[in-house]
């Protein structure tokens, strides 16, 4: 039997021709070590799909893998669920692990849309190599973290790369205030039902965050 950790879900579609041809791109050293080829993944996911808070959908056919690859953008939860499903797809044992944090990059309009400094249902990845369990945030892209005065997160495959603890300033910066737990399959209902009810106001459908731009927001 097929742990689950290693398991093709609905939303790990990773036999899909979309994740199979962004991991033949992304896998670019040949490499059969399971250590380069996640931290390969990593840095596709990190710069290869386009960190959006703005514009995100939830809509259930819209969180697959394949999905979320075919539109090239997405916040945490969608570009977490996109490396998963990669690691998945090589033998590398995946879940998603979900947070509350506080002080997640934001914009001053987004700030204020929000309300709060807490996001809810931070989705970051929980990855075992070499039979030991590593955390991996492969979501805010380089130039994203440029532009917010942050500097983005680096994985060696070995230490965890969790949070932005600092900006380039020095100043504090993300912290995990809570932790949902580590889920094998996205728990659909849950995060859904959690973003409506602690981000209301960022939502202009019953499955759609309000249209915008990070980067317009800075502009």
């Amino acid at each position: 039997m097929i742990p689950t950790t290693l398991a093709e879900t609905e939303f790990f579609d990773f036999s899909d021709p979309a994740v199979e041809r962004f991991a033949k791109r992304a896998l670019k050293s040949g490499s059969a070590d399971k250590r380069v080829q996640a931290i390969e993944l990593f840095y596709a996911v990190r710069d290869g799909l386009f960190y959006e808070i703005y514009n995100a959908d939830f809509a259930r056919e819209k969180m697959s893998a394949s999905a979320i690859l075919r539109k090239g953008s997405g916040l945490c939860i969608h570009k977490s669920i996109v490396y998963t499903a990669l690691l998945r797809k090589i033998g590398i044992p995946a879940k998603l692990w979900i947070t509350d944090v506080k002080n997640h990059l934001c914009s001053p309009q987004l700030a204020k849309l929000m309300g709060s400094n807490v996001f809810h249902y931070h989705v970051l990845v929980s990855l075992q190599l070499d039979g030991k369990w590593i955390k991996a945030t492969p979501v805010f892209n380089a130039r994203l973290c440029q532009l917010y005065r942050m500097t983005p997160l680096e994985f060696d495959g070995v230490e965890d790369c969790v949070n932005h603890a600092y900006d380039t300033d020095g100043n504090n910066y993300m912290e995990i205030t809570h932790e949902h737990g580590e889920y094998s399959d996205l728990p659909y209902e849950m995060v859904l039902n959690g973003l409506r009810q602690k981000h209301a106001s960022m939502f202009e459908t019953e499955t759609k965050f309000r249209s915008g731009s990070l980067v317009g927001d800075l502009v």
